[in-house]
């Protein structure tokens, strides 16, 4: 016995309880490995078969988009001079963009194997997210084709006058800069930025302009619009005879984009200037008569 009275065999653990605890602690660690196990399996067979699936559809997207001319269409579009610093053309870009689309899908559905954590939220969250960042694309693409077509449209009919084709860039670019700002607010991207930054711009131009012509400069601006409208006297005649030119050079450019889109030998559009004629050529000495 102890000093204080106690039973000595009291303080000393049994070894049976001991071998006990041992044994339903390796048990617990078993079921916890036993659980664990088949989770973590399926979480490799997941990833591994949609790993190749993703790669599946990435050959397949790519495939079917260079032989539909996707990547003819995005170089007329004015994007493919983006694409040219990059070693991807269109199409295998796209390819590459619906191959990480779908490895995030196989990713949430793998991770979500273990249940909730905070890994599947966070790609929970990028998934819910695709939608803004596929329509800002969709906005950047169509804005960037139609500025290239304004543009173009623009530079056909009126290329031929001192200011034709300055105007056509002005106004392919005042689409693009529209675009931009249209597709970072589907990003959601700093809202409050954006809009503000837009607003700027549009004040910077319009105050800009008020200053020029009321702080002392309405005098300056009497006499530029009068060189605007003598220019514009002086070459009435030759925007009239660009317009009555205008579609049929629109027509062959059209054409030719066609051509391009189809695959065959790019043919040169008629300059800006040129009416097509209607009147049969003479013919020269040493041609044989045509066949009757």
């Amino acid at each position: 016995m102890r000093v204080d009275g106690s039973d000595l065999t009291e303080a000393v653990p049994r070894g049976g309880t001991t071998m006990q605890e041992f044994q339903d602690g390796l048990g617990d660690a078993w079921a916890s490995v036993a659980t664990f196990l088949p989770k973590f399996i399926a979480f490799l067979a997941i990833l591994l078969i949609g790993y190749f699936v993703a790669k599946a559809i990435e050959k397949v997207v790519d495939g079917v988009l260079e032989r539909v001319g996707f990547d003819r269409a995005v170089e007329r579009g004015g994007v493919g001079t983006a694409l040219a610093r990059s070693r991807y053309d269109a199409s295998s870009l796209l390819g590459k963009v619906v191959f990480y689309v779908v490895l995030l899908f196989v990713l949430q559905l793998a991770f979500g194997m273990f249940g909730p954590n905070p890994v599947s939220e966070l790609i929970t969250g990028v998934v819910s997210y695709l939608p803004n960042v596929f329509a800002a694309i969709l906005i950047v693409v169509v804005g960037a084709a139609i500025a290239a077509a304004v543009k173009e449209i623009v530079e056909a009919s009126v290329g031929g006058l001192s200011y034709g084709r300055g105007l056509a860039i002005a106004a392919g670019t005042a689409i693009l800069v529209v675009t931009v700002f249209a597709a970072l607010d589907q990003l959601n991207i700093a809202e409050n930025i954006v809009t503000g930054l837009f607003y700027a711009m549009l004040a910077i131009i319009v105050g800009s302009a008020i200053v020029a012509v009321g702080g002392g400069g309405i005098k300056t601006m009497q006499r530029y619009w009068e060189r605007t409208a003598d220019r514009a006297e002086r070459e009435g005649s030759n925007l009239r005879s660009q317009m009555d030119g205008a579609a049929d050079r629109i027509r062959d450019r059209a054409e030719t984009r066609a051509q391009q889109a189809r695959g065959s030998g790019p043919t040169q559009p008629k300059p800006a200037g040129v009416v097509r004629s209607t009147q049969p050529q003479p013919q020269q000495a040493g041609d044989s008569p045509p066949r009757r």
